[in-house]
């Protein structure tokens, strides 16, 4: 699988493969659930540089992850969103749960 978790203090950065589905969503789910147990992560950067598909089990996944987070008073964030991405993420309804950023957040307009 094309992904990697980076970890900075309490704050979990997943980089996406570039395809998200079925299959990956659930590897996705379990590795991200078993860092936010064993981390105390407080924070998720969800990184869609690399992202060129996305199925349903992607938009669930992001979700599943967001209740977590909400729950342990955390927050989930998108970034490196591009225009494709945007417009599933926004059909989804996504933006309205979590901040989607063109790029890095320090660096880039929130979408």
């Amino acid at each position: 699988m094309e992904h990697s978790f980076t970890i900075t203090g309490t704050t979990l950065t997943v980089h996406l493969p570039s395809e998200i589905d079925h299959h990956s969503s659930r590897q996705l789910c379990q590795e991200t659930d078993r860092l936010i147990q064993r981390r105390n992560i407080r924070r998720i950067l969800f990184d869609f540089h690399d992202v060129s598909f996305m199925d349903s089990s992607g938009i669930g996944m992001i979700l599943g992850r967001y209740k977590t987070m909400r729950f342990l008073g955390g927050t989930v964030m998108a970034v490196n969103v591009g225009e494709r991405m945007q417009r599933v993420l926004t059909l989804a309804g996504v933006y309205k749960v979590i901040d989607i950023y063109e790029g890095a957040p320090e660096q880039s307009r929130l979408l």
